[in-house]
């Protein structure tokens, strides 16, 4: 019996790992959160991980909001970079696989191709820093980790950009939103099997991957899908970037390259209009 411990469990992706690990018997899952476990304190992890035995971490604790990072920065880098190394030490002193997230806002968003895992990284912001910076704390001192890269993620749990809309849609009768920043929606519980994949498979070909759905819209489709699914009228303007300033930059076009994760694990990947779909009616269900 694999024993696995899920950081960041009140998130949307511990959260939708918690959902599709039902139909994983012979794996018990651990979930912490914060008051539980401070992944930034480290006598707390050597103490955890002396008690529990873990076979694999799945390290979903992260400083998400992109913005307040720019002012809030030791604070990012206290849990995305400190948390991760915290994390990758532990793992590697007591032989626990470990499963980190990480993000397409590692890149600056200048190709016009998808972005390869050896593709060169350059933050536009201090978020993205941060989460590279932790990508590189855990690969200095780790050799069995799966990092894994993702992009635009929602899902029925937490706040995200689905959700939003929805709110938003029913809220008010005309919305502007961004139609020069170019990716991927990524349905949480779609990451979540990929990585329940991983540990159920006992995969060990570690190192550095990309996940999304398949496709790459604006931030303007991405609505416009959602509200078309959801028959909500509403009066849906395209804005380019400049017109919606935000304290971070964000990456004009990040859409990643699936073809390593999916030639390793050998998985279908669906495409985010298929998985937007699935989100909102387990959404429609809660």
């Amino acid at each position: 019996m694999k024993r696995v411990l899920v950081t960041g469990s009140n998130g949307q992706l511990a959260k939708s790992i918690h959902k599709v690990s039902r139909t994983y018997d012979n794996i018990t899952f651990v979930y912490t959160d914060i008051e539980e476990l401070d992944i930034t304190n480290q006598s707390a992890l050597n103490s955890s991980f002396t008690d529990q035995k873990f076979h694999y971490c799945i390290n979903c604790a992260a400083y998400t909001d992109v913005d307040k990072a720019e002012t809030d920065i030791e604070t990012a880098h206290k849990i995305n970079v400190t948390g991760a190394q915290n994390l990758a030490s532990v793992c590697s002193e007591f032989g626990v696989v470990l499963i980190h997230i990480s993000t397409d806002f590692v890149f600056d968003g200048e190709n016009d191709q998808l972005y390869k895992e050896e593709d060169h990284p350059l933050p536009l912001s201090i978020y993205g820093q941060t989460k590279l910076d932790g990508e590189k704390a855990i690969t200095s001192v780790l050799e069995n980790y799966f990092i894994i890269r993702t992009s635009w993620l929602y899902s029925e749990f937490g706040n995200n950009f689905m959700k939003t809309m929805l709110r938003l849609g029913n809220e008010r009768k005309e919305l502007s939103v961004v139609n020069d920043q170019i990716g991927t929606p990524t349905y949480a519980k779609d990451l979540a099997n990929i990585i329940l994949n991983i540990i159920d498979s006992q995969n060990q070909d570690f190192g550095l991957f990309h996940f999304s759905n398949e496709g790459l819209v604006s931030w303007y489709d991405f609505a416009k899908e959602i509200f078309l699914k959801e028959g909500i009228l509403v009066e849906l303007t395209p804005i380019p970037t400049s017109k919606y300033p935000t304290p971070a930059r964000r990456p004009k076009y990040s859409v990643l390259d699936k073809t390593k994760i999916k030639k390793v694990l050998r998985v279908e990947i669906f495409d985010w209009k298929d998985s937007l779909k699935r989100a909102l009616r387990a959404y429609r269900n809660l």
